[in-house]
């Protein structure tokens, strides 16, 4: 049985109405370098947090300095891991669960690479930091990617190491993996399928505009998917706050994507709150 602590912490990630997660990721300074579309980090968070999203993705520091004003209007992710531009495809640690209780966090993650030379060593990480998680009834989010050099690179979008990914999530203990979309609805069902863990979808480069997102969003959903963690494609955007509200109409609301175009350039229009 799992902690109360643990469930607690669970009902403040998933929406109450949907059972679905809609968090978004502002990890990205120390895996990809400075965007200046995070410049200030602190209005950017004001945005995201502005719109409703179930949660926020931060590292600790940003988290300190940047979400005291935010307290109980999203649940706060604590990222326990971060690759860099230099060394894209490993994971190294920069803090235990013992950080996220003092922090308040309702969960921790961290990311993982499968497929490559070091996948052992990365997913020992995993495995450790999961059982931290579990003793201190925290849940437990994984962002992992078959990326690794041993997978072909025309071979990387195969449903199948998508589904391994996640798999192995699950069987070290994770409690929602956060991994790249497949594509399409049916083979991304299949991923679902594999896995009795919670399957959420990262946003990445998947589209060429806000209704590709969009699309994709509904279909994550209709294929069995708990939702999304999405960085770039909100805080990139002059307006975050709309993206965040028109992905909670998909995903909360079961929108369709016509009805959500529509709630957004009615969205877009107006100033972003801070």
């Amino acid at each position: 049985m799992a902690f109360l602590g643990k469930e607690i912490r669970m009902s403040r990630l998933l929406n109450q109405k949907s059972g679905k997660l809609l968090a978004v990721a502002v990890d990205q300074a120390i895996a990809r370098g400075i965007f200046e579309e995070l410049m200030p980090i602190e209005r950017k968070v004001s945005e995201i947090v502005a719109g409703g999203p179930d949660a926020i993705t931060m590292h600790k520091g940003i988290a300190d300095l940047c979400f005291r004003p935010h307290v109980g209007k999203a649940g706060f992710i604590l990222k326990c891991s971060s690759f860099s531009p230099w060394q894209p495809n490993y994971d190294a640690w920069v803090t235990e669960v013992d950080e996220a209780v003092r922090l308040g966090a309702d969960a921790v993650s961290m990311g993982c690479i499968v497929g490559g030379d070091d996948q052992p060593e990365q997913l020992r990480n995993l495995g450790i930091l999961s059982g931290q998680a579990a003793a201190h009834g925290l849940p437990m989010i994984a962002h992992i990617y078959p990326r690794g050099n041993q997978i072909p690179e025309d071979d990387k979008n195969n449903w199948r190491h998508i589904a391994y990914a996640v798999r192995a999530g699950a069987e070290l203990g994770v409690d929602i993996v956060k991994t790249k979309y497949t594509g399409n609805p049916e083979t991304f069902n299949k991923v679902v399928a594999s896995t009795p863990g919670k399957v959420v979808v990262a946003g990445g480069d998947n589209g060429n505009n806000i209704e590709d997102y969009f699309q994709m969003v509904y279909d994550v959903i209709d294929a069995g998917g708990t939702g999304i963690t999405f960085g770039r494609i909100v805080w990139n955007n002059p307006n975050p706050t709309a993206v965040v509200k028109s992905f909670k109409n998909i995903i909360h609301d079961k929108g369709t994507v016509k009805e959500t175009m529509e709630l957004y350039e009615e969205l877009i229009n107006t100033p972003a709150n801070v």
